[in-house]
């Protein structure tokens, strides 16, 4: 693939949903570009405005809370798998927080309560213990599963 081919296809794709770096570049030598062609394309999509960072890391944080149900750790780490920088993880999950506000609470208390009503342990104990591992693998912090749990 050309660089103009790789170019016009990489900003319709960014143009319809958001991207990080890190996915372009996966799709860009997977399409046998060349590497510094891609890194071509991927400077001008950037200076283009069609990839920003900060941008990308409040989506997928919004985007995985709403609709995954993760908690910030979840979110967190995968957005630092992609090789996002850390100001940008940091400031998508403060905006999160300032978005949201007692909405994460619900979330985390609507994700518990559907679980609950496929445990079928009737003993207290290893029922609390089946949530609460189940939202730490979601990503939420042990105080804030307790508090819901409370």
């Amino acid at each position: 693939m050309s660089y103009d081919e790789g170019l016009s296809q990489m900003a319709a794709l960014c143009s319809v949903s958001e991207h990080c770096e890190s996915e372009i570049r996966e799709k860009l030598l997977k399409a046998a570009v060349s590497d510094d062609d891609a890194r071509r394309i991927i400077e001008r999509l950037t200076a283009d405005g069609y990839l920003d960072s900060a941008r990308y890391c409040r989506a997928f944080s919004r985007d995985k809370l709403r609709f995954s149900h993760w908690g910030r750790l979840k979110i967190q780490q995968a957005l630092r798998a992609k090789g996002l920088p850390g100001d940008d993880i940091r400031e998508a999950l403060v905006a999160l927080d300032e978005e949201l506000g007692d909405d994460y609470a619900a979330i985390l208390r609507n994700t518990l309560e559907q679980k609950n009503r496929t445990l079928r342990d009737t003993d207290d104990y290893v029922r609390r213990g089946k949530l609460i591992r189940f939202a730490a693998s979601r990503g939420f912090t042990m105080d804030e599963i307790l508090d819901a749990l409370d």
